[in-house]
């Protein structure tokens, strides 16, 4: 079942949406050559903490860290570690949630560690333009498979792979409710999208096949063939003049 949500409940997802951004932001400096995985999550929990809000993924269905860091082929649910430190030409995902007052808010970007190769740099971009046209199309009216369509022609028409096995949602008192949203479909089928919905759209995208496979630790998703991956995620609210961007900024 979707659940609306009235506008005091989609304050505070917004209130946490902000809370992520400025999160984003500091990641943007923090991310580069040497620094580690765990150094990545120990800095984001304290900003989280500090904003009086709590970590969304910590302990939820035993995940162990506040972010899901996903570098080069992880696609997603990366986990944290000391040991893993970030390399020169790397990409990294980088999904983190929190919660305020029982509202959850979700985001994710995917950024470079020092220089990236150009064709590296269009996966990114077409990642993020993707999620960018499919919110486009999160307006009262609309159906749920025009975002999917829209982020998949975007990304396979410039030669990318959407995966498949991970999808979009609706967001608020859960982290995931209804409706799940593809990152792939047909334009006109689907829940008609109405005001009050909040949405956590989240193409995540790759060079090669769309298909993954998870790793031993039970978590961390890669891609089948090795190639890079990347994860743009916004959560948004749907109002009469369109979608809102809740966690603008990030």
């Amino acid at each position: 079942m979707i659940v609306l949500k009235s506008p005091r409940e989609i304050e505070l997802i917004r209130a946490g949406g902000g809370i992520l951004a400025e999160a984003i932001e500091m990641l943007r400096d923090l991310v580069k050559p040497g620094v580690s995985t765990k150094e990545i999550d120990l800095e984001v929990e304290e900003l989280i903490r500090k904003r009086g809000a709590r970590p969304a993924f910590k302990g939820y269905r035993g995940f162990p860290a506040t972010v899901c860091v996903s570098i080069n082929e992880e696609v997603v649910h990366g986990i944290p570690a000391a040991h893993r430190r970030l390399q020169e030409g790397d990409i990294v995902g980088l999904d983190l949630g929190c919660i305020v007052e029982g509202y959850y808010a979700d985001a994710a970007v995917t950024l470079s560690v020092g220089e990236i190769a150009s064709d590296v740099q269009r996966l990114l971009n077409v990642t993020r333009e993707s999620l960018g046209q499919g919110i486009a199309q999160a307006r009262p009216g609309n159906r749920l498979g025009d975002i999917s369509s829209t982020i998949q022609r975007h990304v396979e028409g410039h030669g990318f792979a959407v995966v498949r096995a991970f999808v979009g949602h609706g967001i608020g008192r859960a982290l995931h409710e209804d409706p799940q949203i593809p990152n792939f479909g047909e334009s006109g089928r689907g829940p008609i999208l109405k005001v009050g919905m909040c949405l956590a759209i989240e193409p995540m995208v790759t060079m090669g096949t769309w298909d993954v496979r998870i790793l031993d630790d039970g978590w961390t998703a890669v891609t089948a063939d090795g190639s890079l991956s990347a994860h743009f995620e916004h959560t948004i609210a749907i109002t009469e003049a369109g979608p809102e961007i809740l966690t603008a900024g990030a």
